[in-house]
């Protein structure tokens, strides 16, 4: 029986580098909401039993993707066989349309609904906590996919806890067509000089935390044109923030009738990027 599971992007509204450890990596602090609700922004994978496994790409952002063992919608299923001590073969077919490289976690989203659509499929039984560990061995941020909503991301960020439900402010999100590799930018941190270690401040009941994200300047050096999609989104009126690692934008606007101004004004100028309106 044909099953599907939609894969949401995710927005950082607040990501702060505490420093770096001495196995390479760098402790955050993240605060991530799952986009549910945003169609040109959803991932969408489907499956059913087979004979062998096999997985097929398609949509407006599958190029470029292969579906080999490296993809992590296969690299998934294949860890969640090992737990389940059984071969799970089946069809499966992705349909991308979260832009690769935009720091929007389109990836790791993939690859937490491969865990869940098995696990669905094939009657596995798994509870929450063990998809969790399965995602934390994927990378930093499938776990929060398989969390949803609003979580606190702590370690690498495959530490995860939920949060209560934080209202996201009118916003776009903007996407001008360049790749970042997330590890370059987490390299680059040392060559444009570590961020003041300042973790989220206490909250009082209904606060929202800081509207901040340590990479920005490591993105910017890497990617210079970055600062140009920063600067377009101040001149309509947005306050930007780069999402994750980049190189997609979020901007925040008082009302929706401004977000809304905005977005029109960037389509007519900036036909080439892709843009998205959110919430309200």
């Amino acid at each position: 029986m044909l099953q599907r599971i939609l894969a949401p992007a995710k927005f950082n509204r607040f990501l702060a580098v505490l420093g770096r450890r001495a196995d390479g990596f760098h402790d955050l602090e993240l605060v991530t909401t799952v986009l549910d609700g945003l169609p040109g922004l959803t991932d969408m994978l489907e499956g059913e039993s087979a004979d062998t496994l096999s997985l097929e790409l398609s949509g407006p952002s599958a190029e470029g993707l292969t579906g080999d063992e490296s993809n992590l919608v296969l690299r998934a299923w294949r860890l969640l066989e090992r737990e389940a001590g059984q071969p799970l073969p089946a069809r499966l077919r992705l349909e991308k349309r979260i832009p690769h490289g935009a720091g929007l976690g389109g990836g790791s989203s993939d690859a937490a609904a491969a865990l869940q659509l098995g696990n669905a499929l094939f009657n596995l039984g798994l509870p929450t906590d063990t998809l969790l560990r399965l995602a934390a061995v994927l990378g930093s941020d499938v776990p929060l996919f398989i969390l949803g909503g609003t979580s606190l991301g702590l370690g690498r960020g495959e530490r995860v806890y939920p949060l209560r439900s934080i209202a996201l402010e009118p916003m776009l999100l903007v996407h001008p067509g360049l790749y970042i590799a997330t590890s370059a930018v987490f390299r680059a941190i040392a060559s444009v000089g570590y961020p003041f270690p300042e973790p989220c401040p206490s909250l009082p009941e209904g606060a929202a935390p800081p509207w901040r994200n340590d990479l920005t300047g490591a993105a910017i050096w890497i990617c210079p044109a970055l600062a140009d999609v920063r600067a377009a989104l101040i001149e309509t009126g947005g306050e930007p923030l780069l999402c994750g690692s980049g190189s997609c934008w979020a901007a925040r606007f008082p009302t929706p009738r401004q977000r809304d101004r905005a977005l029109q004004e960037l389509t007519g100028t900036h036909p080439d990027w892709d843009a998205w309106a959110v919430a309200p």
